[in-house]
């Protein structure tokens, strides 16, 4: 689900029970949170890329977050990420705190939630900003608050069967 600055939502049928949150901003060029989502349907790249495209950015940062293969010297054969009502609240609160911190352009910032398998696409970030090293600093800062502040768990299964409840912020 699509939410727009007007209230109006959009849906395409195969993501709208997928969606758990999603905020897409036409705002004013002066809203720079451009694109924010907690959702199980697989992440792009390009969209949260295109989402913080500025003509007065000289340098994008961006993060892309996978599930690996291993956890403390153990296998990892999955994850599943559960989000919170409250992750969407959470997640713009910690956009607008970075936005507030740094002089960024744009950001945008994409959770999946769902099963996920090894190699997967878990979480994307980006930020822009005139300068590269601004984009680097906010976009740090952004995942690093999203993976502290924004209520989503992860539940690892283990190659020998075990499993257990992690990062629970």
């Amino acid at each position: 689900m699509t939410h727009l600055p007007d209230g109006s939502a959009s849906a395409s049928a195969s993501s709208a029970s997928a969606s758990i949150v999603s905020f897409v901003s036409d705002a004013p060029d002066d809203d720079p949170i451009r694109l924010l989502a907690v959702r199980e349907d697989p992440l792009s790249l390009d969209e949260v890329y295109a989402a913080v495209g500025d003509d007065a950015a000289g340098g994008i940062a961006l993060f892309v977050g996978t599930v690996r293969d291993h956890d403390g010297g153990r296998p990892v054969t999955s994850l599943h990420y559960s989000a919170h009502p409250g992750a969407e609240a959470a997640l713009r609160r910690v956009a607008e705190k970075v936005a507030a911190d740094f002089p960024v352009r744009a950001l945008a910032a994409v959770h999946r939630t769902g099963r996920l398998a090894v190699g997967e696409v878990a979480v994307v970030a980006a930020v822009s900003c005139a300068h590269r090293a601004e984009a680097f600093a906010a976009c740090e800062r952004l995942v690093e608050d999203l993976k502290h502040e924004v209520p989503v768990w992860k539940h690892q299964f283990f190659a020998d069967g075990d499993e257990e409840w992690v990062g629970a912020c």
